[in-house]
């Protein structure tokens, strides 16, 4: 992907299938095709868009949400499974990139993860989110170093970070520092109410500024039926309206189509790369207005593990052996006996010198 390469881009805003993974899969499916007659090569869906986000959790105190933490099991996305194969295959029909965001069943556990397609249909990118916020601890595992990757893709350098991972600053500089094109960020969407839709504008279009790159953000919708049938509380049915900021904002901060924040609908808006290079050479706050011999960020990319099997097992000692089939109590005798001796000698120095 060149620097002067323009990449059409397309930011999905629906609501997904409160019943069932198959039908927010058939809602995916219908939204890709009709991106790619929009001439779109990115699309972009909504945090842990399949089957669907807890909304629950956020209105449902833990003790009477069992039920329907269990059907988000029942529900949710496998990696690989006959879904990732689905949104693959679209892939490489339209010859697109698309972005999805999942609950993904590991055995017991469920994370919310983002999934990058390339426009080959290769899974380039299966990422967790590093810390699920307040409501979602309840609901998902956690994320690890391995998923904060930048990944080559046909429309560029893409990253992706989901929701309040955007208020962490190592968790975007670890990003930025791999000089990423376009950083896809993903919100839930009908939540929180309208400061929710101002503090995503705040972070998403502060993103596109600080690294020089191009940000397509994509959040949820929900009906008022939908609203309705995860609680008929109608004052709790507040806090399920509101948040929407599907957007796609350029390196100077700025929309690049106006965006939008009500009712389903997909923003189209044409991704001109030549603006990162004229953006960064007045700011690269990863290159030359940094200071990595002041200010540097470690990070470990390594995937956190359970289990680790080493494999090496200790070859067995000579029959008769005085370890008694057991080589370690060897090197630990020798090695106490080392400490005693050095003890030892400590000890006479410090005598002679007091004499």
């Amino acid at each position: 992907m060149t620097d002067s390469s323009i990449i059409r881009a397309a930011a999905v805003q629906i609501a997904p299938d409160l019943a069932s993974r198959a039908g927010t899969m058939e809602r995916v499916l219908n939204a890709i095709a009709e991106a790619a007659a929009k001439g779109a090569k990115l699309a972009v869906f909504p945090e842990t868009f399949v089957p669907w986000y807890p909304y629950f959790s956020f209105v449902l105190p833990p003790v009477l949400s069992g039920r329907e933490h269990l059907r988000l099991y029942e529900q949710a996305v496998v990696v690989p499974s006959a879904e990732t194969e689905a949104v693959a295959a679209a892939a490489r029909r339209h010859a697109m990139v698309i972005v999805l965001g999942v609950n993904e069943r590991d055995h017991g556990s469920l994370y919310n993860t983002q999934l990058i397609f390339d426009a080959d249909g290769s899974l380039r990118l299966k990422r967790r989110k590093l810390t699920p916020t307040f409501h979602e601890r309840m609901i998902w595992g956690q994320g690890d170093g391995a998923g904060l990757k930048v990944v080559d893709t046909a429309v560029g350098k893409v990253g992706a970070l989901a929701c309040w991972e955007h208020y962490n600053p190592l968790a975007r500089y670890a990003l930025m520092a791999q000089h990423e094109q376009i950083h896809v960020a993903q919100f839930p969407g009908s939540l929180v109410g309208p400061i929710f839709a101002e503090q995503i504008e705040v972070t998403i279009r502060h993103h596109a500024l600080e690294s020089g790159c191009f940000v397509v953000n994509s959040t949820g919708w929900l009906t008022e039926e939908q609203i309705a049938s995860v609680t008929p509380d109608t004052g709790l049915q507040n806090a399920l309206r509101g948040g929407c900021m599907t957007a796609i904002v350029g390196p100077e901060g700025r929309h690049v189509v106006p965006p939008l924040t009500s009712g389903e609908g997909i923003l189209i808006a044409d991704l001109d790369l030549g603006l990162i290079t004229k953006r960064k050479r007045m700011m690269d706050s990863v290159g030359h207005y940094a200071r990595p011999e002041l200010l540097h960020l470690v990070l470990d990319p390594r995937p956190a593990q359970p289990l680790h099997l080493d494999g090496a097992f200790p070859s067995q000692p000579e029959t008769g052996s005085p370890s008694d089939g057991r080589p370690d109590l060897l090197a630990d005798e020798s090695d106490a006996g080392s400490a005693d001796r050095a003890s030892d000698q400590r000890t006479a120095i410090l005598r002679r010198a007091a004499v």
